[in-house]
């Protein structure tokens, strides 16, 4: 027995000593820890953090010398936060048509740039961006990747593969500008839609994004339904497969979100329209539904309210808008995997947490909600042994509120602390 101890007290030596000797080492004192969405929090613990990266979690608060210390004992801890569906370069606004036609790729990563730093101060630590600038969107990723601006870490689509004049596509323009104008990644039939997946790959881009069916931002009344053929969702699918890419569908209507599962699809955006054949395409494929209900939520009103809006898109708007929420409980209820999203540019970039809300007014539990931000989000964006928990070898992306997220998820809307790879980047 006192040799036992007595190896034990080395131990605790040597590991107060290696700290002592790496100045890289930063330990948080978290008053509650929510380390594992999905399991029970728990009180009084040490997180240690070597570099960017999570060593340890330990019982209790520990003191190591050398090490800075963090104090939350007061707050409630948490990993930071995953939003699977955002637009950096862009937010609504009555200038949207003329700045389609007027910006370029270097005033997109830079008005990225800006809401990248926005979305991090909101804990969101991760993001998936799904349809912006080809240029802009690989240049963001890896300007944030190499440190050179302050933002979430991205998986960017650049833009999505689109049928010509479809939602992704340039509309309600002079034919002069929609020919100049004309989306990279549009095509038609199943060999023109292999080339463009393929020349997004050939970019750089993380994930292929396609509209499987109409929009409702699109000026045009092409309406909500599938806009693609089988035959090229399939030639999609299997191309991007090949490449080692996930293919995510923008999809509200029914016939959309059927044709895209059936084809293989990975996961839905929006998916407003399903219906139970739907629930058990998702199943059946283990496929990923990202809902963006704050999406609907911010164009419903703003049908009411924006003089800007065209006819087409005002219509809808008030249709599409309205539908989100109980396609959420309908999916949820079903058993569909759910990842986190908010399509962060039609609503306010910062406001990303307004989702956590309407999630749980659909019928999930605070903690649902959190799960399918987290772990979900992190599965979904393929980057689950990296980010979504706060356990060893996980990167150090932690984030922290003054109230129990799990009593009321609007407290994530407050947000005191955000560290992400190990760097503080917001304290209050």
């Amino acid at each position: 027995m006192i040799r036992i101890l007595a190896a034990a007290a080395a131990a605790l030596i040597s590991v107060s000593t290696a700290f002592a000797q790496d100045e890289d080492v930063t330990v948080i004192h978290a008053g509650w820890l929510l380390a594992v969405p999905g399991e029970a929090p728990q009180r009084e613990r040490s997180i240690i953090i070597r570099g960017d990266r999570i060593e340890t979690v330990e019982a209790g608060y520990v003191t190591p010398d050398g090490a800075e210390i963090i104090d939350l004992s007061n707050s409630y801890v948490m990993p930071g936060l995953i939003d699977s569906h955002v637009h950096l370069q862009h937010e609504l606004s009555p200038t949207r048509r003329l700045d389609n036609v007027t910006r370029g790729s270097a005033d997109d990563a830079l008005q990225g740039a800006a809401f990248a730093r926005i979305t991090l101060m909101a804990g969101f630590t991760t993001v998936q961006d799904v349809g912006g600038d080809l240029e802009a969107s690989v240049a963001l990723r890896d300007a944030q990747r190499n440190g050179w601006i302050t933002g979430p870490r991205m998986r960017v689509s650049g833009p999505a593969v689109t049928p010509t004049g479809g939602h992704a596509d340039i509309n309600g323009y002079n034919l002069d500008i929609m020919h100049a104008f004309s989306s990279p990644a549009s095509c038609n039939g199943p060999a023109d839609c292999r080339r463009a997946v393929r020349e997004l790959v050939r970019a750089r881009v993380d994930v292929i994004k396609i509209t499987a069916t109409g929009g409702v931002l699109s000026q045009t009344a092409a309406g909500t339904e599938q806009q693609f053929f089988a035959d090229e969702l399939e030639s999609i699918v299997e191309a991007a497969h090949m490449m080692g890419r996930r293919v995510t569908a923008h999809a509200h209507g029914v016939t959309g979100i059927n044709a895209f599962l059936s084809a293989g699809g990975d996961s839905i955006e929006h998916g407003t329209y399903l219906d139970d054949a739907s629930i058990r395409l998702f199943r059946d494929n283990n496929a990923y539904l990202v809902p963006t209900v704050l999406a609907g939520a911010t164009v419903a009103e703003l049908a009411e309210t924006a003089d800007w809006m065209t006819p087409e898109v005002r219509q809808k708007s008030r249709e599409v808008g309205p539908n989100m929420l109980a396609m959420l409980r309908r999916a949820h209820a079903g058993g569909v995997r759910i990842a986190f999203g908010t399509d962060s540019g039609v609503s306010a970039h910062g406001q990303n947490a307004r989702e956590f809300q309407l999630m749980v007014e659909a019928g999930m539990t605070p903690m649902q909600a959190i799960t399918a931000a987290t772990v979900n989000a992190a599965d979904h964006l393929q980057m689950g042994d990296d980010i979504g928990t706060i356990e060893p070898g996980r990167y150090a992306d932690i984030i922290a509120v003054a109230s129990d997220p799990l009593e009321d998820v609007a407290a994530l809307m407050d947000m005191q602390f955000v560290m992400q790879g190990g760097e503080v980047y917001r304290s209050e």
